[in-house]
């Protein structure tokens, strides 16, 4: 089947704490191994609004797409593709790898050292079409909308990664999860599928405190009232949790997610921010803490997540709380970066 539009409409960045420029631009040609898919939903995540505004990520191209939460329907398949068909329901797998190095070689391709991300290192999804390897799409299963199959590529995806596969939750442990928002959010609803015994919920915003509740918090701290660390070994009989895990990004957050763990504990970091962290050697070396960097995940982590959202095991519908069209991206992107409506999930949808 040959896909004979020309042009399509695509969220293009060029320039820091600029606004993204809404253009037309030509429809992607596809090659042999890669697929075009009609983009329809887009989520939003803190690393656009790290490239868009706050500069931590730098694009190695410029102009660029932004996007890298996606969902859609193919339309074209390359000559080598063989999986798929048009009009197949999939989610995108953000990340191309290798295949070759070390780390993909070995089973662990979230590791890899040459890979691309969309939206960062290639044209995002922020576009009416995008082409894309056949290897790294995911079948979306007829029940779950496009938005759930956007979200669950990077949103849900990422703390899952950190929680089950980097940090090692197992039954009965306890989690401190620093930052409700759009990743905590889901850390804190994915702690509890996973069994975790007391999950303790951390942030500033009343309101977002009152959501970690209804996701399965069993203890809500707002950091600006009170010590988190403190409360937090109060809470864990003076030991500290089994477990944290940073989604915010900030040094102050950092260091309390360190001081909240028991000797032997274990803290895994997911936020990205501007500012570098230490920890005192003592510290660390004394308390024998396991610090854990948690950065993407395998593509099969995607397909684990289809399956239980389809099987309503995840409910993950109530964390979309604001949706845009794409002549709307920039006001999308003010909506996440400044929090207005205290948002969770931030989507750009399309027809």
């Amino acid at each position: 089947m040959t896909f004979d539009q020309k042009t399509m409409k695509a969220a293009r960045f060029y320039e820091l704490k600029e606004p993204l420029k809404i253009e037309s631009i030509p429809v992607p040609t596809i090659k042999d191994d890669e697929v075009l898919v009609q983009v329809k939903a887009v989520g939003l995540c803190g690393s656009d609004v790290s490239i868009a505004i706050g500069g931590y990520i730098i694009p190695t191209q410029n102009p660029i797409t932004l996007g890298h939460e996606a969902a859609g329907v193919v339309v074209e398949v390359g000559s080598q593709v063989e999986d798929w068909k048009p009009g197949d329901r999939v989610s995108l797998f953000p990340g191309v790898k290798c295949r070759s190095c070390f780390n993909c070689l070995s089973g662990n391709e979230h590791r890899c050292t040459n890979a691309q991300t969309m939206g960062v290192n290639r044209d995002g999804a922020l576009a009416e079409y995008i082409a894309w390897p056949a290897k790294s799409l995911v079948k979306l299963p007829d029940n779950l909308p496009f938005t759930i199959g956007a979200i669950i590529t990077d949103a849900v995806a990422t703390p899952y990664h950190a929680l089950k596969y980097r940090g090692g939750l197992e039954k009965g442990e306890s989690i401190a999860i620093y930052g409700a928002g759009g990743l905590g959010m889901h850390a804190i609803q994915i702690a509890k599928f996973l069994g975790a015994g007391k999950i303790i919920a951390v942030d500033v915003r009343e309101e977002q405190l009152e959501r970690a509740k209804k996701a399965g918090a069993d203890i809500t701290i707002n950091a600006e009232v009170e010590n988190p660390v403190k409360r937090i070994k109060e809470e864990t009989n003076g030991q500290g949790a089994d477990i944290s895990a940073e989604f915010i990004g900030n040094k102050v957050t950092y260091d309390q997610a360190i001081s909240s763990i028991r000797w032997g504990g274990r803290a895994v970091f997911v936020g990205i921010g501007p500012e570098p962290v230490s920890v005192k050697p003592l510290k660390l070396i004394q308390r024998q803490l396991d610090l854990r960097g948690s950065f993407g995940f395998r593509i099969d982590t995607i397909r684990e997540l289809a399956k239980l959202a389809a099987e309503g095991q995840l409910e993950l519908e109530s964390s979309i709380t604001h949706t845009f069209t794409l002549e709307e991206a920039n006001k999308a992107l003010e909506y996440l970066h400044k929090k207005i409506e205290n948002p969770i999930r931030v989507l750009v949808t399309f027809p």
